[in-house]
């Protein structure tokens, strides 16, 4: 796969990136598999089309996303959990 289509977080991404979700953090501890199930029981899920919509002014939280019909608010840490590769 070329560099340019690699996986990257969710949250390092900038307004205007669109992408396909492929997976979640492998490296899940308790709290962050807890967070993993939050995520996706709001409607993240492998396969999905995402599209990072806005973000703070200063490059902070939060980030706004549109997973499928719903635009949802994340901490960034929160999308960093969720690998993307760009479409």
């Amino acid at each position: 796969m070329p560099p340019s289509h690699s996986n990257v977080p969710l949250g390092t991404c900038t307004p205007g990136f669109s992408g396909t979700i492929t997976s979640f953090s492998p490296n899940a501890d308790a709290e962050t598999a807890s967070i993993i199930d939050r995520l996706r029981e709001m409607g993240f899920s492998e396969d999905l089309g995402v599209e990072v919509l806005h973000q703070n002014p200063f490059g902070k939280d939060p980030i706004a996303v549109k997973v499928g019909s719903m635009t949802l608010a994340l901490r960034r840490a929160e999308a960093n959990l969720i690998e993307v590769v760009p479409t």
